[in-house]
């Protein structure tokens, strides 16, 4: 068993592209199980073996297509999204607690949802869910220029202030978005609830749609920057030696991963943890190359909330736990377990 151990560690070692495509392959057949599972729980349980041979009867195939597979893939798409943009930055940050909701990204995302759906209504089909990932986007981005600029008071980046900053955004978002749900109507109220508690009770053929029209090329410019955030890994002085242009990836990044967190938010409200946890892990098992880490982070994150949102719509059956509430109780403790494991290794 050893010596077959070694073998493979010496044939991953001399051929990375073979590892790649192992740990990738290997994570998509996790996601497929994930799905698969998925499929067949809930209030109605439904039966693989006649989905796959197209035996099921009609109101169990109106089930699988407009409930069960809508919600599934929306699951995959925004933990897919999640999982890159806590990848990201964590890599520009060089930190693995930067995760966008912990320094206020996700915050600022839902205040300014928050703002569209009480300030100027809801509007419906495709413009509707465009113009929330709109002001998701606007949002997010506008809280992660805060941060890194207030990170930047001391002349270099400090990411105690860094996660000071996020705090304190987290804290004037969540007023904010309190002080709206004051103002709400009922209708408003439940929007809002939705919004702060991370379901995806709502999905439909629409929302999917959406959000990967614009999850899919961020996660493709990630994978393209994925080089030089393995550059940066070296520190940002000797990355700038090597002839990197840490400014312009620092936005292409900071873009990259409030696009991504405004498209999630508007299909999900706020699921925390999943940005946290799922690229920390990929990091402890398979390393920091941004190459592997960025697709194996979205792969695992898609799994990761296919799987909670399977427990929650199953574990207080028939009714329904926000799956943002189940993620905040798994990702609160690893969270917990992160800081103290950081602070036994500063010496």
């Amino acid at each position: 068993m050893t010596t077959l151990t070694r073998r493979l560690t010496v044939t991953f070692q001399d051929k990375p592209e073979q590892r790649l495509r192992i740990i990738l392959g290997g994570l998509g057949c996790l996601l497929f199980m994930a799905g698969a599972l998925s499929v067949t729980v809930g209030a109605l349980s439904l039966d693989l073996a006649q989905i796959l041979s197209g035996s099921l009867t009609e109101f169990d195939q109106s089930v699988l297509f407009s409930i069960r597979l809508p919600r599934i893939l929306l699951a995959a798409t925004v933990g897919a999204a999640l999982g890159i943009s806590g990848a990201a930055m964590q890599g520009l940050f060089r930190n693995p607690l930067a995760d966008p909701a912990l320094i206020g990204i996700t915050g600022g995302a839902a205040l300014a949802v928050a703002c569209v759906i009480v300030l100027a209504g809801t509007v419906s089909g495709y413009l509707g869910l465009y113009g929330l990932g709109i002001a998701a986007f606007v949002g997010g981005i506008a809280s992660s220029m805060v941060i890194m600029r207030i990170a930047r008071f001391s002349g270099t980046f400090s990411v105690t202030h860094m996660l000071l900053a996020g705090i304190a955004i987290n804290a004037v978002t969540f007023a904010g978005t309190g002080f709206l749900t004051f103002l709400s109507d009922d209708q408003q109220l439940r929007a809002l609830s939705f919004w702060t508690m991370g379901s995806l009770g709502g999905a439909l053929w629409e929302p999917v749609l959406v959000c990967l029209t614009i999850v899919i090329p961020c996660l493709f410019v990630l994978i393209r920057k994925s080089r030089d955030l393995n550059l940066l890994l070296l520190g940002e002085e000797n990355a700038t030696y090597a002839g990197l242009d840490t400014h312009r990836l620092k936005r292409a990044i900071v873009i990259t991963a409030s696009l991504c967190v405004g498209a999630a938010v508007a299909v999900s409200g706020i699921i925390g943890f999943i940005g946290l946890v799922v690229p920390h892990l990929i990091r402890l098992l398979f390393g920091s190359d941004h190459k592997l880490l960025i697709p194996a982070s979205a792969l695992f994150g898609a799994s990761l909330l296919v799987l909670a949102d399977t427990v929650a719509r199953t574990v207080v059956a028939p009714t329904e736990m926000p799956v943002g509430i189940l993620t905040s109780l798994v990702g609160g403790p690893f969270f917990l377990w992160l800081l103290v494991k950081q602070s036994r290794l500063k010496p």
